[in-house]
């Protein structure tokens, strides 16, 4: 995606004629895109499947006004174009939402295009209503996602691709949708496109939901890009001379070119190193593929890397060798960080074509090249592990969500067993999450591993290139704080298991005990009956109840208050308590100062209560959502909230639109973080410029000075984002001061 351009929708304004011409020109360019892949007889399944989803959506349009078929047909491009998928796929992506939002069946499906072609349709529609309605539901259907990605991985790629063009085309979407939909694809999608191995769709995912959910920040990184471009190609093709000449001379068969990164990965950067933009010092990438034999693919990339080596200087720590141990998503490459003209740090990937095909269109061309080959693909294991996750999991579905997240869609590193051979894991595992990895027995009775020969703890989180050996004891037992230990979903689904068996014998007794009690009053011991006491005593399971009970956490004193009609127990009615409520007053306003005005849409906003979030303290100006919460009402958060991504996708539906109206009575307390060089009246100059010439309150300030650098923690009421963003310009005009840093005040 080119960065700098924004998704703008025009007006739709087409007539039947104009429509019927682009639905067909879609349709052929999508044809010709397929032409190497056609067999005889695919054109007039292609037909059908085109003319079937053309009929079913005749009457619909999307939100832009456009034709609904225009989506199929932009999908199944995807598929073909940018994923590599084939005409069965391309069928499935025509037709994947017809059964759920048409009149046609599966069985129309099946009729038309066998069994194959349905099974993967199915799938799509199963998953379609992925991420809706209310979190446990939503978690329910990524487990068929995945239940039905393991059956076919086309499911997964087509879905992808569905995704990646709602994206494409949000505009016309109100803002809650656009940022409920940006939030599961940052959160599920994006990750699970990363672990299919398609980069690109995955850094597209990315920048498209930071286009919806950050706009101003998204705006900013983007125009600097294009503000630089013209001296960032200059810079890349100074770079690559060198490497070019010697590479050329010494009669290699590359080719070599330079990309910035991705918006998205620049901003992660920006926050997570504490720079500003002009100090990301690898803003590009010089990628260098090479021609290479399968046989001499490893030694002619190794070659390549030496030649840059000698041109400019690595940093050592720098250096990622996926040509000796893949990812299990099959991405094979070599990147070294090296220092450039002007003191700046470049990244280099070095990669065969075959490689790179593997790398852009990830599981579909990892199948092509692997036809032929007996050798069971890393994609395969990790499919294997997939199937056994499921397999073992009836764990709340949104930690299941938040399981499968660390165990399945983070980078990995790779370890070594004690006879040297390689095993992957997620980043931070620990000794305990390989020694179940091994196997469950060992997990079970896992009491330290020696790593690198050294004695560690099981918590013991390890790095890649680790050796590592399991040291067990008979007397050991899984125990609940291991949970804390483990990021693999297997770890976590083995010690669940194991520690619900233990339970499950405690729970005996109290089983004993409580139909001893039943019977005393005359009551069943029946599903029913239970039912009504787990709702009693706010318990979620027959299990818990007769745990706590045996535990004497319970002692059913309160069955004395309980009704028995024939063999049926009633609960005793609450009591109520009628609580005196002030009339409504329309003049009130709650005292708290951190309240401000906001337009609460498809509301009357002056008579909901809300709250500022304190994970995020938005003031007037930030991009922000409202969020029913339950118990503390309305609740503000600004969009770039830490919480934001997880909260908007896992309950959308909860998701309220907001916007500030001015207010200029209330001020919002907020915190500047301020770095320079330690200067005589340093401090004075600060203060004389925020309460002297801005006349901004200063709430707290501390200032603490280490050899020649200072760093100040200021507090400070502000009306709004403008006020603060003119107090933080004007502070960094001031001479000395380096960085102006705003931060949530705890």
């Amino acid at each position: 995606m080119d960065v700098t351009t924004e998704n703008i929708v025009t007006p739709y304004t087409l007539g039947e004629e104009d429509e019927k011409k682009l639905i067909l020109r879609e349709y052929r360019a999508l044809l010709r895109a397929l032409k190497t892949k056609l067999k005889p007889g695919d054109k007039l399944l292609l037909r059908n499947a085109f003319e079937m989803a053309a009929e079913a959506h005749k009457t619909m349009r999307r939100k832009s006004g456009e034709p609904y078929i225009l989506h199929p047909l932009a999908v199944a491009m995807i598929c073909v174009e940018e994923i590599g998928l084939g005409v069965r796929s391309t069928i499935c992506a025509l037709l994947h939402d017809t059964v759920e939002d048409t009149d046609i069946t599966l069985q129309d499906v099946t009729r038309e295009f066998g069994t194959e072609i349905t099974k993967i349709v199915d799938g799509l529609t199963k998953i379609s209503s992925v991420m809706d309605s209310n979190s446990s539901q939503q978690a329910e259907n990524f487990k068929k996602i995945l239940l039905t990605l393991t059956d076919d991985p086309r499911v997964i790629l087509i879905k992808l691709a569905d995704r990646l063009h709602n994206m494409r085309t949000m505009d016309s979407m109100k803002r809650e949708k656009q940022l409920k939909i940006s939030s599961e694809t940052v959160y599920v999608y994006a990750p699970l496109a990363h672990r299919m191995g398609l980069y690109s769709i995955k850094t597209e995912m990315e920048d498209l939901s930071m286009k919806y959910m950050e706009p101003d920040t998204f705006k900013f990184i983007a125009q600097k890009l294009n503000d630089t471009k013209k001296e960032r190609t200059k810079y890349i093709n100074d770079f690559i001379k060198p490497i070019k000449d010697k590479l050329d001379h010494t009669g290699f068969d590359c080719e070599i070119y330079g990309r910035p990164k991705s918006i998205h990965s620049i901003w992660s950067k920006i926050k997570k190193k504490g720079v500003a933009f002009e100090e990301v010092y690898d803003l590009f990438a010089i990628r260098i593929l090479v021609n290479a034999p399968p046989a001499k693919e490893k030694e002619e990339c190794w070659k390549v890397y030496s030649i840059i080596t000698d041109a400019y200087t690595p940093s050592p720590e720098r250096l990622r060798d996926w040509l000796s141990n893949p990812k299990s998503n099959g991405y094979e490459a070599l990147h070294t960080t090296v220092m450039g003209p002007q003191g700046k740090w470049v990244e280099v990937q070095i990669r065969t074509k075959r490689m790179n095909e593997i790398a852009e269109k990830g599981l579909a061309a990892h199948w092509k090249y692997k036809e032929g080959t007996s050798e069971e693909s890393r994609f395969d294991t990790w499919f294997q592990q997939i199937r056994e996750s499921l397999a073992n999991n009836d764990s709340d579905s949104l930690d299941f969500l938040q399981d499968f997240k660390t165990s399945f869609l983070t980078e990995e590193i790779y370890v070594y067993t004690p006879k040297g051979d390689v095993k992957m894991l997620p980043i931070g595992a620990t000794a305990l999450d390989f020694a179940f990895g091994v196997h469950t027995a060992v997990g079970s009775k896992c009491i330290g591993a020696k790593v690198n020969h050294k004695l560690v703890p099981i918590s013991y989180k390890l790095k890649s290139g680790d050796q590592i050996e399991i040291i067990t004891s008979a007397k050991q037992k899984p125990n609940p704080e291991w949970l804390n230990f483990v990021v693999t979903s297997k770890a976590k689904a083995k010690i669940k298991d194991t520690l619900k068996e233990e339970k499950r014998a405690i729970a005996e007794d109290g089983k004993y005990t409580l139909q001893r009690k039943l019977e005393g009053i005359g009551a069943a011991m029946s599903v029913v009956n239970m039912e009504e006491l787990c709702q009693f005593y706010k318990i979620p399971s027959t299990l818990d109840l007769q745990y706590e009970i045996a535990t004497k956490k319970i002692d059913l004193k309160e069955l004395k208050d309980f009704t028995v009609h024939g063999d049926k127990l009633v609960a005793p009615k609450p009591i109520k308590t009628i609580e005196e409520k002030p009339a409504y007053d329309p003049e009130y306003k709650a005292p708290n100062k951190k309240d401000a005005e906001l337009i609460i849409f498809g509301e009357s906003s002056d008579k909901i209560m809300y709250t500022l979030a304190n994970c995020c303290k938005p003031i007037p100006g930030d991009d922000v959502f409202g969020f029913v919460t339950t118990g503390e009402g309305l609740k503000i958060h600004r969009t770039n909230c830490p919480n934001a991504t997880r909260l908007m996708a896992n309950y959308g539906h909860r998701v309220v639109k907001t916007k500030w109206a001015k207010n200029k009575e209330i001020s919002f307390l907020t915190g500047l973080k301020i770095i320079g060089l330690d200067d005589v009246g340093v401090i004075h100059k600060i203060t004389n410029l925020i309460s002297g010439e801005l006349r901004v309150n200063i709430s707290a300030m501390t200032i603490e000075a280490k050899e020649g650098i200072f760093e100040g923690n200021v507090k400070v009421f502000v009306h709004d984002k403008d006020e603060l963003e003119t107090l933080v310009e004007s502070l960094l005009a001031l001479q000395g001061i380096e960085r102006v840093d705003r931060y949530d005040i705890d």
